[in-house]
């Protein structure tokens, strides 16, 4: 454990157990799958993992989400969909990754469960390889569909932690807290998607692989599917390498 993950354990346990805490997060189109489709994808995930599912993010989590994973503390997870269109690099990347390992609350590396499809773009913003990504790990016992007329008030709230910044227009993923100081206005975005953190909370990813294009299109055209195929078409994408997936394409296992 690092001296900024001790301090915030330290600021946690001395929080009242009124604080309110929540993680938001703004969705949109990545690693070439629409939202619709990242939606399904999740939602197989969820039934397949009894409830959990991973949901990639690029940005990593604040100092205090350890802390607050290691006391389980209730963090309600609200997922708004973006106002702005979605980047060519997302909506139309020129690689697509899956992750296959990540790195839990206490700093062991694990495999992701078996259950979990994460994916990104294969490319940073400079064009090289991309080797850092996140994901937040959330439980929901409904399923995963959009919701709509629930606005949400970003505005009053701040990022969590010492500083307690204002929220950043970039920054897509946030443990927030409520900024009393702040009255109600017009909310510019509604919760469409809600969940709860739980397990490791949000973590960082590792062990990246890059899909071919026949394993692209599958991925793209995963439709709604039983949990023992769900699973099995992860392990399968998991374990192949390009070279192996182009192999399988010619000997019809595809």
């Amino acid at each position: 454990m690092t001296n900024a993950q001790q301090i915030d354990g330290k600021k946690m346990q001395n929080r009242t157990i009124s604080d309110e805490f929540v993680c938001w997060s703004r969705m949109q189109s990545e690693a070439g799958q629409e939202l619709s489709k990242i939606l399904q994808r999740k939602e197989n995930e969820r039934r397949a993992g009894e409830g959990v599912f991973f949901w990639g993010v690029g940005n990593p989590p604040s100092t205090m989400i350890s802390a607050l994973a290691r006391l389980k503390r209730d963090v309600p997870m609200y997922f708004s969909i973006m106002k702005s269109k979605p980047k060519l690099v997302d909506s139309a990347p020129s690689s697509v990754v899956i992750w296959r390992r990540y790195v839990d609350l206490h700093g062991a590396e694990k495999p992701l469960p078996p259950f979990a499809l994460i994916t990104s773009r294969g490319n940073s913003g400079s064009g090289s390889p991309k080797t850092k990504h996140f994901a937040l790990v959330c439980r929901s016992d409904k399923r995963l569909e959009l919701e709509h007329g629930h606005s949400f008030d970003h505005h009053r709230y701040r990022n969590a932690g010492a500083k307690g910044g204002q929220i950043g227009a970039s920054q897509v993923t946030a443990l927030l807290t409520r900024d009393t100081s702040v009255e109600a206005g017009t909310a510019q975005y509604e919760i469409n998607l809600r969940a709860k953190l739980t397990g490791s909370y949000w973590v960082r990813l590792t062990d990246p692989l890059p899909l071919s294009e026949s394993q692209i299109s599958l991925y793209n055209c995963a439709d709604a599917i039983s949990t023992a195929d769900w699973i099995e078409f992860v392990s399968d994408l998991r374990q192949r390498t390009s070279l192996r997936a182009e192999i399988g394409t010619q000997l019809g296992l595809f």
